[in-house]
C-alpha cells in the first residue's frame, strides 16, 4: 500500500518524506515525457528569516503549518549530458541542507532481468529495453539531505496518481548515491 493519502502526504510523514511527495506532485502536475528536474531543499524557517522576500515570493507562510523543507526547482538540466557527469559537477552552498532529483526512466520487472542479453553497449541496452513488452515508464523522485538521510518517491504511469505512490528510502539507492555525493566536501 502506497504511504501517501488522496489529500497529501500523512502529517506524521518525515520533512523528507514531505519534500519528497510535493515535488512528485509538482512534477505529476506537469504530465510524462518531462526532463529531469533538480531541486534545492532549503529550511523553510530559516528560507523566511534570512531571505524574507524570496520566501514571499514563493508564498511561504509565516505559520507552524508550513513544511519544514521548502524545494526550490533549479534550473533546466544540460540537454545530453549524462546526469552523472552533470551531478558531479554541482557544489551547493550551506544555505541548501538536501537536494532532490525527479527523472523519468524505463525499468523492466525482476522476471525481465535474467534475459538481458549480453555484451551489449549501453545504446543497445536502451533500445533494447525500450522495445521490451514488460517495460514500464517510472518516474524516480529522489531526495537526500546533508546529513546522510535519504527518501524517495516512485509513480508508474500505468498508475498515475498521487494515491499510488510508492515511498522508502532505498528504492533508487544509486541515485540516491549520486545525490549524496554532491554534498562531499
Amino acid at each position: 500500500m502506497p504511504n501517501v493519502s488522496p489529500s497529501g502526504p500523512p502529517m506524521a510523514a518525515s520533512p523528507l518524506t514531505r519534500a519528497v511527495l510535493e515535488i512528485d506532485d509538482y512534477v505529476g502536475g506537469l504530465g510524462w515525457d518531462q526532463p529531469a528536474r533538480l531541486f534545492a531543499l532549503v529550511d523553510t524557517a530559516r528560507l523566511r528569516t534570512q531571505e524574507p522576500t524570496l520566501a514571499d515570493r514563493l508564498g511561504l507562510a509565516d505559520d507552524a503549518s508550513a513544511a519544514p523543507l521548502t524545494p526550490i526547482e533549479q534550473d533546466e538540466l544540460p540537454a545530453g549530458s549524462p546526469l552523472d557527469e552533470f551531478l558531479g559537477t554541482i557544489a551547493w552552498p550551506d544555505s541548501v541542507v538536501g537536494c532532490a532529483l525527479s527523472v523519468e526512466r524505463l525499468m523492466l520487472p525482476p522476471s525481465a532481468e535474467a534475459s538481458v542479453p549480453e555484451g551489449m553497449s549501453e545504446k543497445q541496452l536502451a533500445k533494447w529495453v525500450s522495445e521490451h513488452p514488460e517495460r514500464q515508464e517510472v518516474r524516480m523522485t529522489v531526495a537526500v539531505l546533508r546529513d546522510g538521510a535519504r527518501e524517495s518517491a516512485l509513480r508508474l504511469r500505468e498508475k498515475d496518481s498521487p494515491t499510488e505512490v510508492l515511498t522508502g528510502s532505498d528504492l533508487v539507492p544509486g541515485l540516491a548515491e549520486a545525490l549524496a555525493a554532491t554534498f562531499a566536501e
